[in-house]
């Protein structure tokens, strides 16, 4: 995409490939990560964690711990029992959701192998965790209940008794009931095809560069805490009530944060836990998490099971669709973690044109660490179902699966389109980006070739992956938030302080974590005001600098955080405008402006916008009740959300020997509405895809049998690495959203949300002729050589030694279960 210019000439930022003003400083080593921070006199906590799964901790000896050099105290639950709190949850998506209290430190019991038991601190860090292996624990096991599907069942063993179940809530969708489409049943009953699957979703761990850091410095007038968070305004108001501190007492400080993907998305027990001992002790008090302890502890994502049923006449057309999830809330329920499957609720039907529609989730405890917002969030487990939904329909047909997709997606007249779960997705051109990702993508030629290898019987088969998508970014509109039952708002803050010397100042209340909000802040002040990119300064991310804000989550910061940026930067130019009028004594319509000058309609005459932001700073000649300064601010609140979309295609080589994959092309366009920094995107969409290609067949977390997680280090927990990743062919569409004054759609999540489908359906695809119908994620080779031995009778049953594929990609260390080949289609 190439920058655009205005009527005078000069290049606009909006478009321009800008270098990241962020970079030079991250990269040289010059960073503020938390851990950096050193304050005179500053204490270490360490954190002891429990190593089994369910238990009552029946005694806590610390006696040798405090006897340990350098320890200043040591705590347990109990010593904080009446101040603790219980940790947050803002979602409680029914009236009677169950939730148990969640200590930050336990005091009776443990429900999860990681959860907190006790805490030493010390002179060092060093010395506090030494000090760690000399408490005495003593626990009495209680039965530990893992698998979803069996805790909902009757006599079950329960997580926490005392709830007399292990379901948390139950929340349903009906188009016949909400009055936005037909009756599933009936649908069922009158189709002519019906496709059922039950699809896993892995659980996935966010795995972040930077691990969790916390710093607490006390004083007589409150406390300041930094923290590598995402949510440094919601830390500051969920802090305040859980422990009771005035709000205004309590600053909260993201400096550089080492990527997040919603795993800092929270308020973590050791927030909580590093603030009250810092106050304890009258002492600033610093906690690092290990990178086994951020495995082990931090919020995991995902973790589902999908049972799904899509109805269809003989001739393609979709008639309904029925989901049925079970999804694992882990042991408590944190910030958001009832509420993170719901958001996919509006996300299963997709781009296409269902005619009715039910969702059910059912939320249930388990004693494994919680589950949370990961990269995302309920959209990316929606899209991989009703993708991989739409292959086994094409499969079924007998018919090619992107022809079945443009039969029954919404085309691009059709928009604004209200769909089957009620949202109005604004606009769209499916057809476009489909039209381009296949010229890309050689799509024939790659079919033809596919032919040939299935008729010579290659050892060696080649899978096409087609996904489709659309996801609802821009988590705002307030409105729509709190008919959903969640506790905060969506809006966004911005303010700008336009210095005397011309220079801006930029306050955002959205809080990076390596999306390059300073850049592109900066590019949409400039383009607005006219003034240079690197005269902007752009502050975040401190509650009392940027002192209104709801942060970076849910691909809202642009549409919603730099929209607000856009609304505060036009309230200067309106302000400065009616100044210029003034000072050139005409009206302000008379009054154009365009490369950062004020000039007199028709006219040579002009005005430097710096010489109105002096005249303003001066106040020598202002209009009557004009005040000086151009300073300004602005709340966005969308009132809906945006809807980029995308096609993304992939092609793999799946040796049928030893199960392992290669991808050997990917392709996708995405339609992202109007693009501020192409570079930024491009990365955005990178990383995207990364992690999604890491969820189909790479990353996933598991425990043994008795709640253990096994993949507790980086040795175990299969990430991939750039070799992993094949080359991608990237490209956009573009058609500007109607939700927010710049036409901008969100691109955060759109790599991941897309991807994972896209991969699986190119694995199923290479082996659906050997009688493969689904292969559970990650699809490891294991994984991949058992799905095919299990559906093809004539082959060996055991693994082939090396050759082919077979050194690429070592794969999960728990095979896991054969795969289930789903339904009745």
């Amino acid at each position: 995409m190439t920058a655009t210019a205005d009527p005078a000439g000069a290049e606009r930022e909006i478009g321009r490939a800008r270098r990241r003003k962020e970079d030079a400083r991250l990269i040289t080593g010059a960073t503020r990560w938390t851990d950096n921070l050193q304050l005179p006199g500053m204490l270490h906590l360490a954190v002891l964690r429990s190593p089994v799964a369910h238990a009552r901790v029946t005694s806590v000896d610390v006696a040798e711990a405090a006897r340990m050099p350098g320890v200043i105290t040591v705590l347990t639950g109990r010593d904080l029992a009446d101040e603790q709190g219980s940790l947050p949850c803002a979602w409680p998506i029914t009236e009677d959701m169950k939730a148990p209290p969640a200590p930050s430190l336990a005091v009776d019991e443990v429900n999860f192998a990681g959860e907190a038991v006790a805490l030493v601190v010390a002179r060092s860090a060093a010395e506090a965790h030494d000090a760690l292996a000399a408490i005495d624990v003593d626990y009495e096991d209680l039965p530990v209940v893992l698998d979803v599907t069996r805790a909902v069942q009757d006599g079950a063993d329960l997580v926490h008794p005392d709830l007399g179940t292990n379901t948390s809530a139950t929340w349903v969708f009906d188009s016949a009931e909400a009055g936005t489409g037909g009756d599933v049943d009936r649908a069922v009953d009158e189709a002519e095809v019906v496709v059922r699957r039950t699809f896993r979703q892995q659980r996935l761990i966010p795995a972040f560069m930077e691990p969790r850091s916390v710093v607490a410095d006390p004083s007589p007038d409150g406390v300041t805490l930094w923290s590598s968070t995402q949510v440094p305004h919601i830390l500051r108001w969920m802090l305040s009530a859980v422990l009771g501190i005035p709000e205004q007492k309590i600053r909260v400080v993201a400096p550089d944060v080492g990527g997040g993907f919603g795993g800092k998305l929270q308020v973590t027990p050791e927030e909580v836990l590093t603030l009250l001992v810092a106050r304890r002790l009258g002492k600033p008090v610093k906690w690092t998490e290990t990178r086994t302890e951020s495995m082990l502890s931090g919020h995991h994502g995902r973790d589902q099971v999908q049972r799904l049923t899509l109805t269809a006449r003989r001739d393609g057309t979709v008639t309904g669709l029925d989901v049925d999830l079970l999804a694992d809330m882990g042991a408590y329920l944190r910030l958001v973690t009832p509420g993170v499957p719901i958001l996919g609720a509006f996300m299963f039907n997709a781009i296409y044109k269902f005619p009715a529609y039910r969702f059910t989730c059912t939320n249930v405890f388990t004693n494994k660490v919680p589950t949370d917002a990961y990269r995302g969030a309920g959209r990316p487990e929606a899209t991989f179902a009703i993708e991989r939904l739409m292959d086994e329909l094409a499969a079924e047909l007998g018919r090619d699966p992107l022809d079945l997709r443009r039969q029954n997606w919404i085309r691009h007249e059709e928009f604004p389109f209200t769909t089957v779960a009620g949202l109005t997705y604004d606009t769209g051109n499916y057809e476009a980006a489909t039209d381009r990702a296949v010229e890309l993508f050689d799509y024939d030629a790659l079919r033809a070739e596919q032919a040939g290898r299935r008729a010579a019987g290659d050892t060696v088969q080649l899978g096409i992956g087609v996904s489709t998508y659309t996801e609802m970014c821009g988590l705002a509109p307030s409105r729509v938030l709190g008919a959903l039952r969640y506790a905060a708002g969506g809006w966004e803050h911005a303010a700008l302080r336009v210095l005397p010397t011309g220079k801006v100042e930029l306050i955002t209340g959205t809080s990076p974590h390596g999306q390059g909000h300073v850049t592109a802040w900066s590019q949409i002040v400039a383009d607005r005001l006219g003034v240079p990119f690197e005269d902007v300064e752009v502050l975040h991310g401190d509650t009392r600098v940027a002192h209104r804000g709801m942060d970076s989550y849910g691909s809202r910061s642009l549409a919603v955080g730099g929209a607000a940026v856009a609304l505060a930067a036009d309230k200067v130019l309106a302000k400065a405008r009616a100044l210029a009028a003034h000072l050139l004594e005409v009206g302000e319509d008379d009054v154009e402006f365009a490369s950062g000058a004020f000039a007199v309609r028709g006219t040579s005459t002009t005005l430097a916008f710096g010489d109105v932001v002096v005249a303003a700073h001066v106040a020598h000649d202002l209009p009557d009740g004009m005040e000086p300064g151009l300073d300004a601010e602005a709340v966005f609140d969308p009132e809906n959300f945006s809807y980029p979309h995308g096609t993304h295609l992939c092609a793999v080589e799946v040796d049928t020997e030893t199960g392992a994959v290669r991808i050997r092309s990917y392709v996708c366009v995405d339609d992202v509405g109007t693009v501020v920094n192409p570079l930024i995107v491009e990365g955005q969409v990178h990383g995207g895809l990364a992690q999604g290609i890491a969820q189909a067949l790479f990353e996933e977390a598991v425990h043994d049998e008795h709640g253990t997680l096994t993949t507790a280090t980086l040795a175990d927990y299969l990430l991939p690495s750039a070799v992993d990743l094949p080359h991608f062919t990237t490209d956009r569409t573009e058609t500007p959203a109607d939700s927010n004054p710049l036409g901008v759609k969100g691109v955060g999540e759109a790599g991941t949300i897309a991807s994972t489908p896209a991969v699986v359906n190119a694995v199923v695809d290479a082996v659906r002729h050997l009688g493969v119908t689904d292969v559970e994620m990650p699809c490891t080779p294991l994984r991949v050589w058992k799905a095919i031995r299990g559906a093809s009778t004539d082959l060996p049953t055991t693994p082939a030694a090396g050759g082919g594929l077979g050194s690429l990609q070592a794969g999960s260390p728990d095979p896991g279960p054969t795969p289930s080949t789903g339904g009745d289609a």
